[in-house]
């Protein structure tokens, strides 16, 4: 059975026009676009290589808001 994690993202965009995303939830999780398209495959990947670090990390793990702002879809 597959897990999902959903996470609470926030995108904006800069006076430059430049989208910027990021998860309230994951330290340190952000990127930026020059679309919105480009933004949503960007911080996926970023979302994906925090919690590959959080696996191996045990102390951002911690870091890691779990329960405020991430659900678990089994």
């Amino acid at each position: 059975m597959t897990k999902v994690l959903n996470f609470r993202v926030i995108i904006e965009q800069d006076e430059d026009g430049v989208f910027v995303a990021s998860v309230p939830a994951v330290p340190g999780c952000h990127t930026q676009g020059n679309t919105h398209e480009e933004v949503i495959k960007n911080i996926q990947e970023a979302i994906e290589l925090c919690l590959e670090v959080a696996k191996e990390d045990k102390k951002y793990y911690r870091k890691v808001d779990w329960k405020r702002f991430a659900s678990i879809n089994s």
